[in-house]
C-alpha cells in the first residue's frame, strides 16, 4: 500500500513546515488528489489517522479534495473530462478517437495548505 509512504511524506513535509515557522498544533491538512494518480483517498486518509494516533497531531483534520481526469484529443483538441480511468483507450466526446490524448490534469498530489498555530 502506497498509501502509507505518500501519508508519510505529507507529514514529513507538515513537520518541517511548522518546525521553520514556529507553531506546535496541527489543525488541518488539506491535499489536492488527482483521479489518475492511483492512490485511494479513503487509504490514505486511514493511513494518515493511523500515523498521527497518539501524538501532537492527532486531532488534525485531513481533507481530501479530488482532482477530475481532464485530457486534450490529440485528433479534435477537444478538452474533456470522464469518470473511466484507467482504461487504454479512451473516446472523445466530440470526434471518438480513442487515444493519444493529452492528460490536462489528474495526476496532481500536493498539500494544498496547512492550518496550525
Amino acid at each position: 500500500m502506497h498509501e502509507m509512504s505518500i501519508a508519510q511524506s505529507i507529514l514529513d513535509i507538515v513537520a518541517q513546515e511548522m518546525e521553520k515557522n514556529g507553531l506546535k498544533r496541527l489543525i488541518r491538512v488539506k491535499v489536492k488528489h488527482g483521479a489518475l494518480t492511483n492512490t485511494v483517498p479513503e487509504a490514505l486518509e486511514t493511513c494518515f489517522m493511523a500515523l498521527t494516533a497518539k501524538t501532537p497531531m492527532e486531532d488534525a483534520i485531513f481533507e481530501i479534495e479530488a482532482i477530475p481526469a481532464k485530457y486534450k484529443c490529440f485528433s479534435c483538441g477537444t478538452e474533456f473530462t470522464t469518470e473511466e480511468h484507467g482504461r487504454l483507450l479512451i473516446p472523445c466526446p466530440s470526434c471518438g478517437e480513442d487515444f493519444g490524448h493529452t492528460v490536462l490534469a489528474g495526476k496532481e498530489l500536493y498539500i494544498e495548505s496547512i492550518e496550525a498555530e
